[in-house]
């Protein structure tokens, strides 16, 4: 079975002890690679700095809706510095949190904006964190549907079954987190409506971390669970479906190569 976690925080203060060990033990645990976020260009920076260390970690940079009251319009210059390498894969993560509203809701939309067309101009997909932000977030895609030409992700989706249906039209793909293994979570409806060949996989670690192991600090090799529970909902076997998430993985974010024997641990891309 070929899994990769498609969304994670291993930069984070809870997991940055232990990071180069989870790193290294993510082969004998059967996930092939990791995506690390980037929520402000300082973390962006820490996640890229990662995926040139290690073969098997990808990065995402972007602006992340709590800190789009801290953008400044060269954080996107650094961006563009760094886009041409093999190990950014997208943009991300961005969007809007009308939850917490850590930045105005004006400024967040103005920020999720910017980040759409320079994805566009990059030509890299982008990786949506929405959260109380759905409507808004339809109507800023029909007014910039032509800036979205590189795919987008829902990540750790947590809208209805319809809204599954509204971003059919965006050809969007869904990743689905430990959240779904809640004992109240009732998502069966959701995860039976997502398209399979536009599902995939994360555990956004350190957070949300999957029954069993809920309350603990989440790790990459808990993913597991989220796969079991999605196969056992979707009546599949767990093996096909995670072929399946690698699959459309490697679709979504094109720039990620597929690991060969002995690829793993500190070896550096030459165009890097």
């Amino acid at each position: 079975m070929r899994i990769i976690d498609s969304h994670t925080h291993v930069n984070d203060e809870r997991l940055i002890g232990e990071r180069d060990q989870i790193i290294r033990n993510l082969e004998s645990q059967g996930i092939e690679s990791i995506i690390e976020m980037g929520c402000d260009i300082d973390t962006s920076k820490a996640a890229y700095e990662l995926s040139v260390k290690y073969a098997n970690v990808y990065s995402a940079v972007g602006i992340h809706p709590h800190s789009a009251k801290e953008r400044k319009l060269s954080d996107y210059d650094y961006m563009r510095s760094i886009a041409s390498s093999d190990k950014v894969v997208a943009i991300g993560e961005v969007g809007l949190d009308y939850y917490y509203d850590l930045s105005d809701r004006e400024e967040q939309k103005t920020v999720f904006k910017e980040q759409i067309e320079l994805a566009d101009e990059l030509r890299l997909p982008l990786v949506l964190h929405i959260r109380d932000a759905y409507k808004d977030l339809e109507d800023i895609l029909k007014d910039m549907k032509g800036h979205i030409n590189s795919g987008l992700l829902l990540h750790c989706y947590s809208g209805s079954s319809e809204f599954v249906k509204v971003m059919a039209k965006y050809d969007a793909y869904f990743a689905l987190g430990g959240a779904v293994t809640f004992k109240n979570a009732k998502k069966e409806d959701v995860i039976k409506t997502i398209p399979q060949d536009r599902l995939l996989i994360e555990t956004d670690c350190p957070y949300l971390a999957p029954t069993p192991m809920r309350g603990s600090v989440n790790k990459p090799e808990y993913v597991i669970y989220t796969l079991k529970k999605i196969a056992e909902t979707l009546n599949m076997d767990c093996e096909k479906l995670g072929d399946i998430t690698y699959e459309n993985t490697h679709r979504l974010f094109s720039k990620m190569k597929r690991t060969t024997e002995g690829s793993y641990g500190e070896k550096r891309y030459a165009d890097v």
